[in-house]
């Protein structure tokens, strides 16, 4: 009993330490106060608000309850350990063997510690060179993370989507909501070559092509990341709808350039021009927040323009899928032969590989 009792003190104790790191009493007292909220007469009145508080509920209570069943486990095990009933030995013992089990699972959280790891991420995939290649590389890509996300119980919306003129896209903007989605994601920032026998091609040649991949934490909250509307321009302009050219037109879509920075954001989703604007800003939001910290600074106003092509030389992984099957990251130089699997959404042991690898550049 003992020795039992030492085992559950010990990982008792590693308990206390992760809830200090990932603030879980902080965000059980967020979790609480939410569900407070929503018990209001008047919560539903603004609905949209409400559905945002709804989600922001379901995402805190999927990330700390597991942790407060942990820790009231643990308490359970340790109190039945100081009656010193030695009939109860071997039940306890596989008790506190599915706890430690269960935090072990847990504890993968504790390498999650970044400023915006906890966000769902807004992710943009853009075909760069390459032609008619790239277009349908670009939309591989897309296939790639939508079932990755499946594996990961995770959600993806397409929020805007151009598509090639003869295969793939020219780009695409997805939102993937889930526990860490930012934190998993934000490796796969930058440029991913292919290269494989074109299907494009008469002659069957190789051919080399590349989409660049923009994460970014999603920031739907403006407090946290706060714009000058100065340094903002905003065009309206009109949106095609369903049933092709002219049909079901509006004039919602809109167009957000950020003067300093360069970065245009568009959006045309057949919705009312407030939610095009809202969803447009949100984007924006993001993807400032994501330059602020590739540049390590604070002030918006500081920051400069992105410039990277997707093109020879700005590669982080390349799919090499003839005369042979490799997929490699240029920075932690992990490497797979099973391309395809990789391609279908087996991302995992990349995204753990940048992890421990961005721990190592800290």
């Amino acid at each position: 009993m003992q020795e039992l009792l030492k085992k559950v003190s010990a990982i008792s104790a590693d308990v206390a330490d992760a809830f200090e790191k990932l603030a879980i009493n902080s965000l059980k007292d967020e979790l609480l106060h939410l569900k407070t909220a929503s018990q209001e007469a008047n919560f539903w009145s603004d609905n949209m608000r409400a559905q945002q508080t709804m989600k922001r509920i379901a995402d805190l209570g999927a990330r700390v309850d597991p942790w407060i069943n942990l820790e009231k486990s643990l308490h359970d095990i340790k109190e039945l350990l100081d009656t010193e009933d030695s009939s109860l030995s071997s039940e306890l013992t596989a008790q506190l063997n599915y706890s430690e089990k269960t935090f072990n699972e847990l504890k993968a959280q504790l390498k999650f510690t970044g400023r915006y790891d906890d966000f769902d991420a807004i992710m943009s995939i853009h075909a760069g060179a390459g032609g008619t290649d790239a277009q349908d590389w670009a939309q591989m890509l897309m296939r790639m993370y939508i079932r990755w996300a499946e594996r990961c119980h995770m959600s993806v919306t397409v929020i805007e989507e151009s598509a090639g003129e003869e295969a793939g896209i020219k780009s695409v903007t997805l939102e993937v909501d889930g526990n860490f989605a930012y934190g998993k994601l934000k490796g796969e920032h930058g440029v991913h070559r292919l290269v494989r026998l074109s299907p494009f091609n008469s002659d069957n040649l190789r051919q080399t092509s590349f989409a660049k991949v923009e994460v970014s934490p999603k920031i739907d909250k403006p407090d946290l990341i706060a714009i000058d509307d100065k340094d903002l321009k905003i065009d309206v302009y009109r949106s095609g709808g369903h049933g092709g050219q002219s049909v079901n037109t509006t004039d919602s879509a809109v167009r957000i350039t950020h003067l300093p920075t360069g970065i245009v954001v568009a959006i045309q989703n057949e919705r009312s021009q407030l939610q095009n604007k809202e969803t447009a800003m949100t984007i924006l939001r993001s993807r400032l927040a994501q330059m602020r910290q590739e540049q390590h600074l604070e002030n918006i106003a500081e920051l400069k323009g992105p410039n990277e092509q997707a093109a020879w030389g700005n590669q982080i992984r390349s799919y090499v899928l003839h005369p042979y099957k490799q997929v490699k990251d240029i920075r932690t130089r992990h490497e797979t032969s099973d391309a395809d699997g990789v391609l279908d959404g087996n991302l995992d042991p990349f995204i753990d590989a940048y992890i421990k690898y961005s721990f190592g550049q800290e």
